[in-house]
Order: structure tokens, then C-alpha cells, then sequence
């Protein structure tokens, strides 16, 4: 295994659409495998191929650190769901954070690590990686959809004046 160079915002290979991957041959076992050591090194939940500068329609998503990633190959979003707005940053995008509005619930289907198609749902935050590293795919960034992009030095101040108002309320009621 090997980490790869995370592309970011302003390279030109994150805006393209990524070819479909076909067969899944040992060579895309070990990239997705250098992927999640990369995701894994940078803390982040979700890494798709064009962060790593290959145009091949695969992403790698570990949502909660307790479970095992799920590994995206040819994904295709089949249904999705009610709606959740919340906040999400990027590896592509350091430093930075934003407001989207994504699905509830998702249906996706992806070819597997052992080359069979599978479908899968995921709601809430789940659903929310895998819609942010399918973007990614069709070469869309959150900041691309986003509302009240914002340093994360930023967020952490609003956050912790949001939690200081709260706690003025509590105290006057």
C-alpha cells in the first residue's frame, strides 16, 4: 500500500467526468487500497478516485470509524429520498466547510471488490458521503452546491457563540 497526492480545488482533473472502471482487476484493488490509506491519513471519511488524480468512476466511504469502508465501483444512484441539510468539508477543499442539501435516503448500486453488483441504502449522514463521493465522479464539488462556505476557524467561532447564546437563554429563563 501507498498514500496518493490528494488533487484540490483548482486542478483541472477534479471538473472532469470519470470513465466507468468495467472489470475489477488487481490493479484496482490496489488502487482503492493506496485510497484508503490516503483517506485514512487524512482523517476523512470518503475519498473518490479524481482526488487522487485517476479518472475512474470508484470511491471508498467509511462513514463511522467502527465499520468497514464500502468499496463504490461503477456506482449508479438508483432512488433518493426526502431531504437533510448540514454542513460538509473536503479533502480536496482543506480548510474550508459549507452548507448542502442532500437526499434523506439513497439507494445506490455498485459493483464490489470481488466484481459483483450490489445495492445498498443509506440514510442521514451515511447517505450524505456517499452522494458527496459520487459527486465527485461527475466532477462537482460541495462547493459547487453549497451555501455559507466558510473557514473552518470560522465555523468553530460561530459554533462556539452559537453555544455561548444557548447557554445566555438557559441561564434567563
Amino acid at each position: 500500500m501507498a498514500t496518493r497526492q490528494i488533487r484540490t480545488d483548482g486542478d483541472d482533473i477534479l471538473r472532469k467526468k470519470c470513465r466507468p472502471v468495467g472489470d475489477v482487476s488487481n490493479r484496482i484493488r490496489e488502487t482503492l487500497s493506496d485510497m484508503l490509506e490516503t483517506m485514512e491519513l487524512e482523517n476523512g471519511v470518503g475519498i473518490a478516485a479524481p482526488q487522487v488524480g485517476i479518472m475512474r468512476r470508484m470511491f471508498i466511504a467509511k462513514p463511522y470509524e467502527d465499520q468497514p469502508p464500502y468499496y463504490m465501483i461503477d456506482p449508479e444512484i438508483l432512488s433518493e429520498e426526502g431531504e437533510t441539510i448540514d454542513r460538509e468539508g473536503c479533502l480536496s477543499v482543506p480548510g474550508m466547510i459549507g452548507t448542502v442539501k442532500r437526499p434523506k435516503r439513497i439507494i445506490i448500486e455498485a459493483t464490489n471488490l470481488d466484481g459483483v453488483r450490489e445495492k445498498y441504502t443509506f440514510e442521514d449522514f451515511e447517505a450524505r458521503v456517499m452522494c458527496h463521493e459520487n459527486d465527485h465522479l461527475n466532477g462537482v464539488l460541495y462547493t459547487d452546491i453549497a451555501t455559507d462556505i466558510m473557514t473552518l476557524e470560522e465555523a468553530t467561532h460561530l459554533a462556539e457563540n452559537e453555544t455561548e447564546t444557548e447557554e445566555i437563554i438557559k441561564d434567563n429563563e
